[in-house]
């Protein structure tokens, strides 16, 4: 059972796997349409970074001797679900909060995969550029990626500037 708190939101992962060109991977939900980082749910026996890896496996078939850690956020970053997606019944969630990790993919690409569980999560993936995920993912966790691929950028591009933020966002996009 995954971890809700007082206030009601789900403990979670997020997990930015980067590439040795620095670009990240974003995963298609299995029958479904958009993009997302591989995250998931922490359980009440894990820490976040022992819940960080098992999703790794279960979405991506990675193990930890696959990547690196490179970075993670130093708070959980909360985000609210719109009333559409709260769940009628169980305990009361509404919404979550997010440790992110970023990570360096030390083995080669071709690990990748999406049979690793009975119940896949996702059917297939590509590399983006780093900011690419925050035009992807659905809209009310925009917000949520914003802030954890600023707050990791510097260390993801250690000894370089970060890219920009595209000019095309939108002003309240550029925020953060």
């Amino acid at each position: 059972m995954d971890r809700i708190d007082e206030k009601g939101f789900r403990a979670n992962v997020g997990i930015i796997l980067m590439d040795e060109t620095n670009q990240v991977l974003i995963a298609g939900r299995r029958g479904r349409s958009g993009w997302q980082f591989p995250q998931g749910g922490v359980k009440k026996t894990e820490s976040a970074e022992q819940a960080m890896y098992r999703e790794l496996h279960e979405e991506v078939g990675l193990a930890p001797e696959d990547v690196a850690v490179a970075g993670v956020t130093r708070e959980w970053i909360r985000y609210r679900l719109p009333k559409k997606y709260l769940r009628p019944s169980g305990p009361k969630c509404i919404g979550q909060k997010q440790r992110w990790f970023l990570l360096s993919l030390v083995s080669a690409p071709d690990k990748l995969r999406f049979d690793a569980t009975n119940d896949p999560e996702f059917d297939r993936c590509r590399w983006v550029q780093y900011w690419k995920p925050v035009e992807e993912v659905i809209y009310f966790k925009r917000q949520v990626y914003i802030r954890a691929l600023t707050e990791l950028a510097r260390t993801a591009f250690e000894g370089s500037a970060p890219p920009p933020k595209p000019a095309s966002w939108p002003p309240s996009w550029q925020e953060s």
